[in-house]
């Protein structure tokens, strides 16, 4: 059986071999033209999670004394229809909201049924893992390219030089930039005799096999990217190319960014004057290349603007939408454009947030103010919430309160494998078939591809009887939800049957067929055609494809957009007061991490995954803790305004000094109701973001800024 892998982005192809319900091996499918064979251990354990023990069968309801009962799926689904209709009708479609977690973007059923969902409970906001990750990125695509999902990425497998700027991608493969096997097209960059620069606070394993790690204080990514730019027009080395026919607003870019020169940008980046010059040399003379940012720049308080220099760095240097640069894919199932013609969902300030006045992006909120419209008494106060996929007691800032403002919930319901941190809460939990039961068809990944491609996952065993997939469970849902409400019962059948019958297959075949591969091109794809090849079709390289690509008004990119530039003397300011204020070298700040066996915070409870060395530690640089007085292995006390926890201190002069690292996803043995995994709970460990603050923002799109974040470390007294 062939298909692909669902845990992370890379999208790997898989052989599965099976016998009945039995997996026997899962490999990589050296056919795949992603992929080519290569596949991370987390594809391995897709089997882990099939037979996990501790997994959810069956819908379970909490009763009163906090315990679980099963009970069967349609009792289930009516009580939570029951109870989102009662919420509605009582207090308006305000009251309730979607929080939607990472592995939503893996499936087909919930990017087709949700906007439904919400419509038909006529929620105002949802909530989601994008914005402690990568709102900047999409409110960008957005303002300066007419859709949120118009995400350019770096052409890696033809370009000369790639600079990553707080990313990752040899433990991610990518991270908004599906790229498979990174450690390959890495190598491969070099053999053609290019370059990988890497600016980040710690020697990753990405800088680990890079030709420049330059290391950079953290926060500060903005500064970096503005003296470049800065240099570059100083130099005379704006090259817009094709772009200066459809880019407006270049020179008031560049008059913004002139105050910020490489020496000021030294004084609080770290990152030396003549390094600053350099790398804009060389970026402005390469034959081909390409600027890539991610957490690091995204999760800062400066996320937006930091995130619109890598538009404009990739603008004036020539390299959008040039092979070999910061390109565009041309996915099968064109997601920017079929959301936009399908739902009423994208837009941006067009209302604020009812307690701290936070700006809407496409009807979400931030996840930082999710407790507080929770908490906050009055109308519009959140009654009643969906977990689709998610774990935000672990995932959202000041996890503590998070969780104290899901117990307040008038109804909480949860769609989840397991009964997690934050489903340990919920009234009701509603667990779907695993990705081996059913079928899928990826409509996110391949928008972000540095390749062209597309592929249809079967089931690689058969569901169990009595199970429900995704895309069951939210037709179930969408249909007592349109029985119980008025204006819709007298057509709830007629809606129900046509659900069944078109979504989510037929919406799919009909969107290949007049997507840009479909039968007006020479593919001639449908969901038949892309079925019958088992290892994927292979669409090609990226292409030029712009300005016909893009969604603005008259195809032009306003790089000057006025949202943007207002926020700029922002950053001057910041600039200026870093100056005044010599850095105190006692104090650190924190950044987060990942592994290559983990993925955020659910990936825990697959003893192949989680197996070897304790990976939660607090890295720290010798010089700081011998300051401390923390020797290797010491429990280190780690705070903040908001909390504390304790971490083992790992000594390592892979970071700055002044800079700690804690990675994120753990703590499955918090105090409370008792979680379903108990493999996961076993680890030990703590929430880092139970010391994060919701008040660090990033102003424009509400993303989190736990990257940076000021902390006081001290060595935990034996008692």
């Amino acid at each position: 059986m062939h298909r692909g892998c669902t845990l992370c982005e890379a999208s790997c192809g898989l052989v599965v071999e099976v016998e009945g319900r039995e997996v026997l091996s899962i490999r990589g499918d050296a056919d795949d033209p992603l992929s080519r064979g290569y596949v991370c251990p987390k594809g391995i354990a897709l089997q882990d999670l099939l037979t996990d023990p501790d997994r959810l069968r069956s819908p379970v309801r909490r009763r009163a004394d906090g315990s679980w009962e099963e009970i069967g799926w349609d009792e289930a689904l009516d009580l939570v229809a029951d109870g989102l209709v009662r919420i509605r009708d009582q207090h308006g479609g305000e009251s309730i909201s979607l929080y939607l977690g990472n592995p939503v973007t893996h499936g087909w059923a919930p990017i087709t049924f949700i906007p439904m969902l919400m419509q038909a409970l006529k929620v105002k906001a949802r909530y989601s893992a994008a914005s402690v990750d990568q709102q900047p990125q999409h409110l960008l695509s957005y303002l300066l390219l007419g859709s949120p999902l118009l995400l350019p990425v770096p052409d890696i497998d033809r370009t000369d030089l790639l600079l990553v700027l707080g990313g990752n991608p040899l433990v991610s493969n990518g991270s908004i930039m599906t790229a498979p096997d990174m450690r390959r097209r890495i190598s491969d960059l070099q053999a053609r005799g290019g370059r990988l620069v890497v600016v980040d606070p710690r020697r990753s394993e990405t800088a680990d096999v890079a030709d420049e790690h330059v290391a950079i204080r953290p926060g500060t990514d903005v500064f970096l990217l503005a003296a470049m730019l800065s240099t570059i027009d100083a130099e005379g080395l704006v090259r817009l190319g094709r772009a200066a026919t459809y880019v407006d607003g270049v020179q008031q870019v560049l008059d913004a960014v002139r105050p910020i020169t490489p020496e000021r940008a030294e004084a609080v980046t770290g990152v030396p004057a003549s390094t600053i010059r350099r790398l804009a040399r060389e970026l402005a003379g390469a034959r081909r290349a390409a600027v890539y940012g991610r957490l690091g720049v995204t999760q800062s308080v400066f996320g937006t603007p930091a995130y619109w220099l890598v538009h404009a760095l990739n603008i004036a240097t020539g390299r959008l939408d040039e092979p070999g640069g910061w390109m565009l894919s041309t996915p099968a199932f064109d997601l920017p454009v079929v959301g936009e013609r399908t739902t009423d969902l994208v837009g941006y300030d067009r209302w604020r947030s009812r307690v701290r006045g936070i700006p809407e992006f496409s009807s979400e909120l931030p996840l930082a103010t999710l407790a507080d419209e929770i908490l906050e008494p009055g109308p519009g106060k959140l009654r009643a919430l969906v977990l689709y996929a998610g774990n935000p007691v672990l995932s959202a800032p000041d996890g503590r309160r998070l969780e104290e403002a899901l117990q307040q919930l008038d109804l909480l319901v949860a769609v989840d494998y397991y009964v997690t941190e934050s489903s340990r809460h919920a009234h009701v939990i509603l667990p779907p078939t695993t990705p081996l039961e059913r079928d899928e068809f990826d409509v996110v990944f391949p928008a972000v591809s540095v390749r062209n491609w597309v592929r249809w996952s079967p089931a690689a065993v058969p569901a169990p009887a009595g199970s429900m997939s995704d895309a069951d469970i939210l037709r179930g849902l969408l249909a007592r939800v349109w029985r119980r409400t008025r204006s819709a019962a007298p057509t709830a059948a007629v809606r129900a049957k046509a659900l069944e019958r078109l979504f989510p297959r037929r919406f799919v075949d009909v969107a290949l067929r007049a997507g840009p591969w479909g039968l007006r091109s020479y593919q001639k794809l449908t969901l038949a055609k892309v079925e019958r090849a088992r290892h994927g079709i292979d669409l090609g390289p990226l292409v030029p494809q712009l300005p016909k690509r893009l969604l603005t008004p008259g195809r032009r990119i306003p790089l000057a957009h006025p949202v943007v530039l207002a926020d700029w003397p922002r950053v001057l300011d910041a600039l200026a007061s870093l100056e005044a204020t010599a850095s105190d070298p006692s104090s650190l700040v924190l950044i987060g991490r990942r592994h290559l066996r983990s993925n955020n915070s659910w990936m825990h409870n697959s003893e192949r995954l989680a197996k070897g060395r304790n990976r939660f530690t607090l890295q720290i640089h010798p010089d700081d803790a011998k300051a401390l007085g923390l020797a290797d292995g010491d429990v280190a006390v780690v705070s903040t305004d908001v909390g504390e926890i304790d971490v083992p201190a790992e000594l390592t002069d892979r970071l700055l000094p002044g800079v700690v690292s804690v990675p994120h996803g753990y703590g499955h043995d918090r105090p409370g109701p008792e979680t379903g995994w108990r493999r996961a709970a076993s680890l030990g460990g703590a929430s880092v973001n139970d010391i994060t603050d919701t008040r660090r923002i990033d102003p424009l799109s509400g993303n989190a800024a736990v990257q940076g974040v000021p902390v006081r470390v001290r060595r935990r007294e034996a008692v």
